[in-house]
């Protein structure tokens, strides 16, 4: 049997690790709140801009490149993950939804057609790893994120598009629903076209709650409106749809923060209940152990005496 030291030892390491991962529990509670109060307040807004970017995007008159569809030839995979670990599932989910598509599709990863960026320490190790040909990587998008620290992100990968260096840009990422559940989606960014905002827009509401009204009813998802544009369509169009396809980018990136804290958060749940289990096994078997030594310290007095009467 182990000595009781060495037990008390196991016993103090424990507890030790069950107040971090109970305090880490905590902090990423309280981020996953802002992170989610950030990302829900922000779905009407990006539903305004997917609807506007529908509408354009079918106008009669002519669109700027950022719009304009062609033979696809060349395709960039965008992986979202985060920098820290410690997230349960998060990260390898976006894995697992990214080498399924790449299975489905038969696609061979080493062709020169094929390219990733990598947002997140996370994706940037594991395209490392796998000799992967990754053209730009991202780190540090922060907690709480604006626009501005996705705009570099959103505006790299739409000059690709607008260079040729891609003709479509698929992106996989982590969708919060709820506290409990996130889901792993693969979007297109580009091309833009109407089936993929329409999809977009779909996920984004959810089904129940605050914001559920804001969705559409009866099939109809986006609204055709005619547009009186002044002075020219086209340059109008050319910066609106850039703003557009940068506030689509940024609210994935917060339901990807919502995502991580709060796969995080119950991570770190399960930890701390593993670690109060084990620490209370543990404890039993301590005084178990210490019992025994005790009884047989008695046992010993006792047959010592004997042994002086005798």
């Amino acid at each position: 049997m182990e000595s009781p030291q060495s037990i008390k030892r196991r016993l103090k390491s424990i507890n030790n690790i069950g107040q971090i991962t109970k305090a880490m529990e905590l902090v990423a509670a309280t981020k996953m709140r802002k992170s989610q109060e950030i990302a829900i307040l922000s779905r009407p807004y990006a539903y305004a801009a997917l609807e506007l970017l529908a509408n354009i995007s079918v106008q009669e008159a002519k669109l700027p490149k950022l719009l304009q569809k062609r033979k696809i030839e060349k395709t960039v995979f965008v992986l979202v993950t985060s920098d820290k670990g410690l997230a349960g599932s998060f990260n390898s989910g976006v894995v697992r939804a990214f080498e399924k598509y790449i299975k489905d599709f038969d696609i061979n990863l080493k062709d020169p057609k094929y390219s990733i960026i990598t947002i997140g320490k996370k994706a940037l190790t594991y395209t490392q790893n796998r000799g992967l040909n990754v053209v730009e990587k991202f780190i540090r998008v922060g907690d709480y994120t604006t626009p501005g620290q996705t705009n570099p992100i959103s505006d790299y990968i739409s000059n690709g598009y607008l260079k040729k260096d891609w003709d479509q840009a698929i992106i996989f990422s982590t969708y919060f629903k709820t506290a409990l559940k996130q889901e792993v989606l693969s979007r297109m960014i580009f091309p833009v076209s109407l089936p993929s905002i329409k999809k977009t827009i779909e996920e984004i509401f959810p089904k129940t709650g605050k914001f559920a009204d804001l969705a559409l009813h009866n099939g109809a998802m986006v609204r055709i409106d005619n547009y009186k544009i002044e002075p020219s369509p086209l340059k109008i169009l050319e910066r609106l749809s850039l703003h557009l396809t940068r506030m689509k980018f940024y609210h994935l990136i917060l339901e990807t923060n919502a995502s991580e804290h709060a796969a995080r958060r119950v991570a770190m749940k399960n930890a701390s209940d593993n670690a109060k289990e084990l620490f209370t096994d543990l404890s039993l078997i301590y005084n178990k152990s210490r019992q025994a030594n005790i009884t047989k310290e008695i046992t010993e007095i006792v047959s010592s005496i004997e042994s002086l009467n005798n």
